[in-house]
């Protein structure tokens, strides 16, 4: 395990990493979850023999620390894991982020260029302020301190179905609740027009059970590979790790 302070205060973001050659592949979770719960399985295909990989836990998450000061906007946990990346020595790394995940390395990418060679958004968030659901609107529904000192926490828990809930249970609820506040107010300039302005390899990968990406045509034209995934949900690489091995390393199937 290894870590890297993200703020004054020392406090510290955590990640797990397998030793390799070449630029490495970077995994980032979404709201209330774990990288390696997510991608563990997905690292351990013969496409990723011999890459160096890392699994971060953005702050508030898993094993890394939750300091009560922080900010938890989606900058804070970037620059967080831009202070991973450094003390790892990576740059140029191929970014994959899951949802939440994906948005935070949207801004990774725009304020870190350096660190980002090649970006895979999972279903991230690109626009602020979507529609209710038992994600980050619903927890964004309650105030902070119906959320952490009320039941808003529990209820959640019981609304998001026991495997969301298995991981957002290590979760710090003020985190959680902070995370996804910022995440439903989006940032400035917003997540879709840092995306599409990025000069780097970028690909957005969007389950067929989800339903239709608002806005796939202008992402096309800013040169976004928008790839929707054959039998898959919100949860792509537990859905069709096939499809998502082959969007992060470009070998295998690309529709599983």
């Amino acid at each position: 395990m290894r870590e890297a302070r993200f703020d004054e205060q020392g406090s510290v973001i955590r990640w797990t990493e397998a030793p390799g050659d070449g630029p490495a592949t970077v995994f980032v979770h979404g709201l209330g979850a774990s990288s390696t719960v997510y991608h563990a399985h997905i690292a351990a295909r013969p496409e990723f023999a011999g890459r160096r990989i890392l699994f971060v836990d953005l702050p508030g998450h898993g094993i890394s620390d939750r300091p009560t000061g922080f900010g938890y906007t989606l900058e804070d946990h970037a620059d967080a894991l831009a202070a991973a990346l450094d003390t790892a020595g990576v740059h140029g790394a191929v970014i994959a982020g899951h949802s939440m995940g994906g948005s935070v390395a949207i801004v990774l990418a725009h304020r870190r260029p350096d660190l980002v060679g090649r970006l895979v958004v999972t279903e991230g968030n690109l626009d602020p302020f979507p529609a209710p659901t038992a994600g980050s609107s619903g927890i964004a529904s309650y105030t902070e301190e119906e959320f952490v000192h009320g039941d808003g926490f529990a209820r959640v828990l019981e609304r998001v179905g026991p495997a969301w809930a298995a991981t957002m249970r290590l979760t710090d609820p003020l985190a959680l609740h902070r995370t996804a506040t910022h995440l439903r107010q989006g940032t400035e300039p917003v997540m879709r027009e840092m995306f599409q302005q990025a000069r780097i390899d970028r690909i957005y990968l969007q389950g067929e059970l989800s339903g239709e990406l608002p806005g796939s045509d202008s992402l096309k034209t800013a040169g976004v590979d928008v790839v929707t995934v054959p039998g898959a949900g919100h949860n792509i690489m537990f859905d069709n790790p096939d499809a998502f091995t082959y969007a992060v390393t470009g070998t295998g199937s690309r529709n599983g």
